[in-house]
Parts: structure tokens; C-alpha cells; sequence
């Protein structure tokens, strides 16, 4: 098997996933991951709460791309968590010692390669551990541009931290090279689960969870110095820009997935439905813009123009999704 070469990615499960099935044996691009995985999504469930915020989502559940290549792809994938610190890392240093690339679920906040002020706690980043020197390990952290270090105590505490969404130690591996599908098949199908997803007849999801996020903006109270717009209006950027790659950044990965897509499926209509995407992804960004814009009092404080962009983006989306689906 080759050496492990490091790849920067947009995304840390699907940059993971890319690389380590590559490595395995089946060259793939994180676009291809990420739209296999049809992992495009949106969701807006005021239930659960984000720093005290609803959750807004612009992607599916993390491990979810993990579980779905699994599937699609027939990967010979273990995945072992554990309930005791030590125990982990002596299973990953015997992985490694085997010289297996290992894919690992971390919290980005315990790090300590990431910058300070871009720690928080975040318990789903995931690196590949591909070596040891010494009492660091080495990582490819695929939202960096370059392979990085990490000692040993950092790492076991971002491996078991604890709270929404703990690690528990998460380790995962590709035991076997998997076969290349065929393409013209599988393609159609998840395109056709993506467009599902985002056409969902549920309030809170998909084109209709934009809607529904549109009403609860549209209702942001900003009386007096107007602090709790400004909070849910700064919640929703950060959702959107900040977390994983954003709303806008996975609307680009997906648009590169379709390009791809059209050449493997030879069907040359999705090259100009991944150029739509592409200017409905520019539009997220102009959204956040205009948010930031207020949350920092540079143009007033006018929840309702937001709400409006987001009706935009929610037909915009959903004829986007529609027209998709009549096309495979």
C-alpha cells in the first residue's frame, strides 16, 4: 500500500472519509463523499438547543457520511469506541503500530494545534492518526493545509471529552480495499435520496425548515437595545459560516459532486444544476453578510429583511431540488 499522503478538505468527515477510502484502495474526492453520503441537508429544531440556541443545521447528523459510504460502498469499516481513556489509546497505539491509518472522532476545543480563537466546543471533528514520534502523534486534520502534531495527554482528552455529542474514544479504520460501484446506478440513487431529503413534507426540514426559520426570525423581538435579535441573528451566522463548513460551504461541495457526477452517470444536465447551486450558495453568503452587517450595528437592525432572504432561499431551493430529482 502506498504511503498516506495528507489532503486538505472543506469538511472534516467527509475530507476523513475521502481519504481514507482513497487510501484504501478507491480513489475519491470529498465532493464525491459528501454527495454519496447525500449529505446535504437542512433542519431548524427550536427542541434542541446549541449554546442555548435552536439548532439550525445545514448538513446531516454527524458519523452519518461514516455509516453511509460504509454502506453504499460495501467498506470493511470497524468502528470501536470505548469507555475508558487508557484502553483507547492503547487500542489506537496498537493500530498504529500495525501501521493502520485510523480515523478518530475529537473535540476541536481540546486541540491544541487549532488556534485559540477558533477553539470551541465542538465534539465532532474528525483526524486521521497515520504515526507516532515520540510522545506526539501525528494527525491529518483535513481543515488544515498541512499534517499536524499532537501530543499524546492533548489528544486522549479531545478523544474522551464529554458532553452533546461525546467521542467516547471513537476509532475507525477500512480493513479492506473497496470495489469501485457502478457508478450509473448508484449516482441516480443517492441524488434522488438527497432531493427526498430536502423536499421532506415535514415542518422543520428542507426547504420547508428554511420557511419555518424565515417565521422565527420574522418574529425577533428588537426592543430596546435589540441584544436577543442580535443573539439569534449571530447564532444563525455561526451555524451557517462557522460550524463545519456552513451553509454556503457545503452548497459548493455539492455542486462539485454534481459535476463530478455528470461525467461518471453521463448526464451532462447536472453541470448546469451544480452552476444553480453554486449562485444559491452565493446567495447563503450575502444572507450572512447582511446579518453580520446588523449584529454589528452597521446597517439597522431589521430582522424582516432577513426573514425575506431566507423565503428567497427556501424557493429557491426547493425548485432547485425538484428540478434535480426530474433530472435523474
Amino acid at each position: 500500500m502506498p504511503a498516506f499522503q495528507h489532503r486538505h478538505a472543506s469538511h472534516c468527515e467527509s475530507g476523513v472519509m475521502a481519504a481514507l477510502v482513497t487510501h484504501a484502495g478507491l480513489p475519491m474526492s470529498e465532493p464525491m463523499a459528501f454527495g454519496l453520503a447525500s449529505a446535504l441537508a437542512f433542519a431548524f429544531i427550536p427542541i434542541i438547543k446549541v449554546g442555548g440556541q435552536p439548532l439550525v443545521a445545514f448538513r446531516i447528523i454527524p458519523r452519518a457520511i461514516i455509516r453511509r459510504l460504509h454502506s453504499l460502498l460495501g467498506l470493511s469499516l470497524q468502528a470501536e469506541t470505548f469507555r475508558v481513556p487508557a484502553r483507547g489509546a492503547a487500542r489506537l497505539d496498537a493500530l498504529l503500530g500495525e501501521g493502520c491509518l485510523v480515523g478518530m472522532q475529537t473535540s476541536a476545543f481540546w486541540l491544541p494545534y487549532f488556534p485559540e480563537d477558533l477553539r470551541f466546543h465542538f465534539n465532532v471533528h474528525n483526524v486521521i492518526a497515520y504515526g507516532r514520534d515520540g510522545e506526539d502523534y501525528l494527525l491529518s486534520d483535513p481543515v488544515f493545509e498541512a499534517p499536524v502534531r499532537c501530543p499524546g495527554p492533548d489528544l486522549t482528552r479531545a478523544r474522551f471529552a464529554k458532553g452533546l455529542m461525546a467521542p467516547k474514544g471513537l476509532l475507525y479504520r477500512i480493513r479492506e480495499a473497496p470495489r469501485e460501484p457502478r457508478w450509473a446506478e448508484l449516482l441516480p440513487k443517492v441524488i434522488r435520496r438527497n432531493c427526498r431529503s430536502m423536499l421532506a413534507p415535514v415542518p422543520f426540514a428542507g426547504a420547508k425548515g428554511i420557511r419555518y426559520l424565515s417565521r422565527a426570525v420574522d418574529r425577533l423581538d428588537t426592543g430596546g437595545d435589540g441584544a436577543a435579535a442580535r443573539l439569534f441573528l449571530g447564532h444563525l451566522v455561526r451555524m451557517q459560516e462557522e460550524i463545519g463548513t456552513g451553509g454556503a460551504g457545503f452548497r459548493f461541495i455539492y455542486a462539485a459532486f454534481l459535476q463530478e457526477a455528470a461525467a461518471l452517470a453521463q448526464r451532462p444536465a447536472l453541470l448546469s444544476l451544480a452552476d444553480e447551486l453554486v449562485a444559491i450558495g452565493d446567495q447563503w453568503r450575502e444572507l450572512a453578510l447582511a446579518s453580520a452587517m446588523m449584529i454589528r450595528g452597521r446597517q439597522p437592525l431589521e430582522p424582516q429583511r432577513i426573514a425575506a432572504l431566507l423565503r428567497i432561499q427556501a424557493d429557491r431551493e426547493e425548485t432547485f431540488f425538484r428540478t434535480l430529482r426530474a433530472s435523474v
